[in-house]
């Protein structure tokens, strides 16, 4: 029996008519399951011994931004961070919250935010959100000490 993460990650790749290979299943079920942006090392992490090499998966990832499977999550940290595109516009992203105390990051895939007004003269191609502060579990330990 094919895992519906599986079924998922084939889904997208046909979608993008890119082949099935056994590396871009590998990293695009690892986003799937995720379901919050990752970087190329927590992604690696998290194939463990199955992993392809570092320059694959920068390859494989390369591909998905070029046909729009995934996206680079805006975020404070200097690495990139990739999740899966399909919660988002060509325009506008869903925001992101990252805890300040634990450094995790979450996606607000459900908060709906209008597109800020530029001033005249402007055109804004793209809008990103990111939030900051401390997620539940951080805040629930910070009320406890």
């Amino acid at each position: 029996m094919v895992s519906n993460t599986r079924q998922e990650a084939c889904r997208l790749l046909g979608g993008a008519k890119l082949r099935r290979t056994a590396g871009r299943l590998a990293v695009l079920s690892t986003l799937i399951e995720a379901g919050r942006p990752l970087t190329h090392e927590q992604i690696r992490a998290r194939l463990a011994e199955a992993a392809p090499d570092k320059v694959t998966i920068y390859r494989i990832l390369e591909n998905f931004l070029e046909v729009d499977i995934v996206h680079k999550a805006f975020l404070r940290k200097r690495a990139w961070h990739f999740e899966l595109a399909d919660r988002c516009t060509a325009r506008q992203c869903h925001p992101h919250f990252t805890c300040t105390s634990c450094n995790r990051t979450y996606c607000f895939t459900d908060a709906v935010l209008p597109m800020a007004k530029s001033p005249k003269g402007f055109t804004v191609h793209h809008q990103r959100v990111q939030l900051e502060g401390l997620c539940p579990d951080c805040n629930e330990g910070e009320r406890k000490n």
